[in-house]
């Protein structure tokens, strides 16, 4: 058994998807490339095991994640400021190397007249970053995901990550991070909204 994160309910575990011949082939033809012998021990249940990492890697492209932003709260109690979910852990991978993307994302938005359930801002990242990425167009798509379903005044995320394209490979430095926003809205158009949104994220 094991635990539901949508609501906490003991549900029972998924049964391991199948893997086509195809799939695990390219996984042993892509090992004996690297130098190893797909045969030996060590790597009998490797190809099965790379290929549901990766059908878990992008699940995201199973999902809209719009869908968590349909279910809204008007009763707010007169609360009109910004709301804030920050240092959001999240991994993605990169779709010119296939290497991990890892990082931390602030969502901010300044509502209209309803609010969403906070787990449903971490949600949407992470729908968009289980697919091959690049940090400019996730840091978009979340944006304009909460902009286009929310309907607030105004819409902020950063995102701060690190590469392993960059870090274990090509130019190899490690210890370098990238950082990407995309501000909509009052945010945008008004420099002392987008002051508070970024000092609230630490910016």
């Amino acid at each position: 058994m094991t635990q539901d994160s949508e609501d906490g309910d003991l549900i029972a575990e998924a049964p391991k998807i199948p893997v086509p011949d195809d799939v695990a082939e390219a996984i042993r033809t892509l090992i004996r490339w690297a130098g190893d012998d797909p045969t030996r021990e060590g790597l009998l249940d490797t190809p099965k095991r790379v290929a549901r990492a990766w059908k878990e890697y992008c699940g995201g492209y199973g999902e809209d994640p719009a869908h968590h932003l349909t279910r809204t709260f008007e009763e707010v109690g007169g609360y009109d400021n910004v709301v804030l979910l920050k240092d959001i852990p999240f991994q993605s991978h990169c779709e010119h190397h296939m290497a991990p993307i890892i990082g931390k994302a602030s969502i901010a938005y300044l509502p209209s007249d309803r609010v969403v359930g906070i787990s449903k801002l971490a949600r949407v990242l992470q729908g968009y970053a289980r697919r091959l990425q690049v940090q400019e167009r996730l840091t978009a798509q979340v944006a304009d995901c909460i902009w286009a379903h929310l309907k607030p005044q105004g819409v902020a995320v950063v995102i701060e990550a690190s590469h392993a394209c960059m870090t274990a490979r090509g130019v190899r430095t490690p210890g370098v991070g990238m950082t990407t926003s995309r501000v909509l809205g009052c945010f945008r158009d008004d420099q002392r909204s987008r002051r508070e949104v970024m000092g609230l994220m630490g910016y």
